[in-house]
């Protein structure tokens, strides 16, 4: 590696640049070598950290979203709730909110759609507060990559072991670690 001293004065501005441009080219090379995968996965803890916060001042629960990327279609899909429901007018208002911030920070070079909207009866599942919170459901998960030899999973959720979700299918109980699961919905149930 090329010293920055080497090419600069100590404590010069240029070498801060320098050094600076250095640590920015450093990240877009760690960031290219990322898979696909692995790249959704770091855009959507970025635009959980820069929406999350926006939901929840609008005082809404931000349930959760998604960031599906194929081709040249992209979708940013963001869930909320309230203890009243949620309505079409609610869900219009934090799509202006959320389009005003996406428009300041920019964070998808690309064109996309924003959809708004609850998480349903067939709500996603992200986070493991999530998971416990709706133990005893039966959810639909699929994974990243195989698990016991399959990526797709349906049972009842027991709950949550540390960073795993336990969940029971037919007769075998899985721990399931959440850095592995790529999405998870609960299955409604209707009674007769």
């Amino acid at each position: 590696m090329l010293s920055i001293t080497g090419i600069c004065s100590a404590g010069s501005g240029l070498q801060k640049a320098v050094a600076d441009w250095a640590h920015v080219a450093q990240f877009l090379f760690v960031a290219r070598a990322k898979s696909p995968g692995e790249f959704i996965v770091a855009k959507e803890s970025l635009l959980n950290e820069l929406l999350g916060p926006v939901v929840e001042s609008m005082g809404y629960t931000f349930w959760g979203l998604e960031y599906l990327s194929q081709g040249k279609d992209t979708v940013l899909r963001v869930f909320i709730d309230h203890e009243n429901g949620i309505t079409v007018d609610d869900c219009a208002a934090v799509s202006r909110q959320i389009s005003s911030v996406m428009d300041v920070e920019d964070p998808i070079s690309q064109v996309y759609n924003l959809e708004v909207s609850s998480p349903g009866m067939d709500r996603p599942v992200f986070t493991l507060e999530q998971y416990a919170s709706l133990a005893g459901n039966i959810i639909d998960v699929r994974l990243r990559m195989a698990f016991d030899g399959r990526r797709k999973f349906k049972g009842q959720l027991i709950g949550v072991e540390q960073e795993d979700i336990v969940l029971r299918v037919d007769d075998n109980e899985y721990l399931l670690p959440i850095e592995l699961i790529e999405k998870a919905n609960v299955v409604p149930q209707f009674k007769d």
